[in-house]
């Protein structure tokens, strides 16, 4: 009898300590407190000026958590998004602006909207030996401005920066293809100088494409297509060094238009 009386007290504390535990736990939550729409977003807007970020972007928020129908609510969502990519969240950016964009397709900052959803992805562009995801990412969406609002100020940068990804994509299909080339895996490589040539035709990576094809059909003996693409480099880009690689493997000798060099890129 004494021990069930014993094991009662025990399981009685017990019940009474998560009781305890779990009021403590719900009075460590933040009280609600309903503020005057302005007062918070001055607040944010504050906070914004002075570099603090992450308490702007939960301020925003605020203001749409407290007022989801005023007229600042639209414009918080847009600041809040705006703080999460000034934070370098670009994740958090990224679904803030699409829930923006969904909410409010005829507001009229939402090219700004998609504007900086570009950028977040921009801002995540990594070297070009690592995955291109967010490059064709950026891509994409600054391809879609230029589309949906080809007058804005945002389509001008967009197209800038286009051309900044298309190098970048460009300088991944070069890294494979000089990976292949070095393993004498020749058809492959080729494939991949052939898209920078084809695709991405604006770039600066395209005398080496050139020469770098040049290098793989001649180390499969189609001396002929060789020569053709060598052609093609010594009449687009004469001057360049990558010619003067491509003259050296047919001449052995530089070319007159170019300054003596050692023949060969070294890896």
């Amino acid at each position: 009898m004494q021990r069930v009386r014993g094991t009662l007290r025990i399981c009685v504390a017990t019940a009474l300590m998560a009781v305890s535990l779990g009021a403590c736990t719900i009075n460590d939550e933040p009280e609600y407190i309903e503020r005057p729409v302005a007062e918070i977003y001055n607040s944010a807007m504050s906070y914004m000026k002075d570099g603090y970020y992450k308490d702007a972007a939960k301020e925003f928020d605020e203001v749409e958590r407290q007022h989801p129908y005023s007229v600042w609510a639209t414009k918080a969502e847009l600041m809040a998004a705006y703080s999460y990519y000034q934070n370098n969240r670009y994740d958090d950016a990224i679904i803030a602006l699409d829930r923006f964009i969904q909410l409010h397709p005829a507001n009229r900052d939402v090219a700004y909207a998609y504007y900086l959803k570009a950028l977040s992805y921009y801002e995540q562009i990594s070297d070009v030996a690592r995955d291109q995801k967010m490059t064709e990412l950026a891509l994409g969406t600054m391809t879609e401005i230029i589309k949906r609002f080809p007058e804005s100020q945002y389509a001008r940068d967009a197209k800038i920066k286009i051309d900044l990804t298309h190098d970048h994509l460009a300088g991944k299909e070069m890294n494979i293809g000089r990976y292949y080339l070095k393993k004498k895996q020749y058809l492959a490589a080729i494939n991949r100088f052939r898209t920078v040539v084809e695709k991405y035709d604006t770039t600066t990576h395209v005398p080496e494409a050139l020469h770098r094809l040049t290098e793989a059909y001649l180390a499969l003996g189609i001396t002929a297509e060789a020569r053709k693409t060598a052609a093609v480099l010594g009449h687009n880009f004469p001057n360049s060094e990558w010619y003067a690689d491509s003259y050296y493997l047919f001449e052995g000798k530089p070319s007159a238009e170019t300054v003596e060099k050692p023949w060969y890129k070294v890896w």
